[in-house]
């Protein structure tokens, strides 16, 4: 199981520095793609109760976003659910893609065994995903989602995030497939929030900008890393990161409690603004600098170690 971990990291470095040569080019980005594809279907074909798990997933995904258009569809009426439809759709059905992408991290964090189905816990936070994805649609179809929809999908995006991992120590199913699907569902959460809150003129546009750097400096610092060197950057749970959440989750609940509860939300709006602020700073340098201190330190030792060389040899040649 880790010599095909191992080829499977082997072949992945191959696909980037293929992307490399060819400079980033369309037809460089073709390539990458359509092997990247190959490889993935070749995973859930050699793994066929894997596939099948997929499968049972998506159909339940596809269960759960026509229960939400036909709530919408008779909540608000056929126009506004036409205006959700498109961008819904696509939000959906490219997470699905997303999860077949990556079946080949399905792999327990400890042995690297490839786990034989998608599991309960990644399910959870797929449906955190979907619900990212239902607020996303709205925003794109130009819809207004009132605080008391917003404050319904942020409670249920809560409790899977809370769930999720609760349940895949104790199956101990923890995976790089749900830590890449956590990371990603929760940036298109917040993302969405952040756009709501704005949109609803509860939260102002640098404090939205500050939340989104808190997922876009480690996601732009990932994609830099893993196309530009070839090297998946890793990132680790922290104490900072679980602090940053946690106060961002609270502040949000603050910012979406109803009108009736304000006078005992609004003595707690400014102190717990500012404990968001210093931990949405500090959470993602720690979530990059922590896990990657060897990486780094090993990169200044090569870059010392090169220009000692060429000092001294350019010391030669004077001589």
């Amino acid at each position: 199981m880790g010599q095909t971990f191992n080829k499977e990291n082997q072949f992945v470095t191959g696909l980037l520095t293929t992307l490399q040569q060819d400079k980033f080019s369309p037809r460089g980005w073709w390539r990458f793609l359509g092997r990247s594809w190959r490889m993935s279907r070749k995973t859930a074909n050699d793994n066929p109760t894997l596939k099948r798990s997929w499968a049972l997933v998506t159909v339940f995904i596809g269960i759960l976003s026509a229960a939400i258009l036909l709530a919408s569809f008779s909540i608000e009426g056929p126009g506004e659910t036409a205006r959700l439809l498109p961008a819904f759709l696509f939000c959906v059905i490219w997470q699905q893609c997303d999860l077949f992408w990556h079946l080949g991290l399905n792999r327990q964090a400890l042995s690297g065994m490839l786990l034989p189905s998608v599991g309960v816990a990644n399910t959870l936070t797929w449906i955190r995903g979907l619900c990212a994805s239902y607020l996303l649609a709205r925003i794109i179809g130009g819809l207004n989602t009132p605080s008391w929809l917003a404050l319904l999908v942020f409670l249920v995006g809560v409790a899977t995030d809370i769930l999720d991992g609760q349940v895949a120590r104790f199956t101990k199913t923890q995976s790089k497939l749900g830590q890449l699907g956590d990371g990603e569902a929760d940036f298109c959460l917040y993302l969405a929030l952040t756009i709501v809150l704005m949109q609803n003129n509860i939260l102002p546009l640098w404090l939205g900008l500050v939340i989104f750097s808190r997922f876009c400096v480690p996601l732009i610092a990932a994609l830099v890393s893993y196309f530009i060197f070839a090297h998946p950057l890793r990132f680790g749970s922290t104490t900072w990161g679980k602090y940053a959440g946690l106060a961002q989750c609270l502040y949000f609940f603050l910012l979406l409690t109803p009108p009736q509860f304000a006078p005992f939300a609004q003595p707690l709006n400014l102190p717990l603004l500012v404990a968001t602020l210093i931990l949405l700073i500090a959470a993602p340098l720690a979530q990059i600098a922590r896990p990657n201190v060897s990486h780094l330190l090993s990169y200044l030792v090569s870059a010392t170690m090169l220009l000692t060389g060429q000092r001294s040899q350019k010391g030669r040649t004077l001589r």
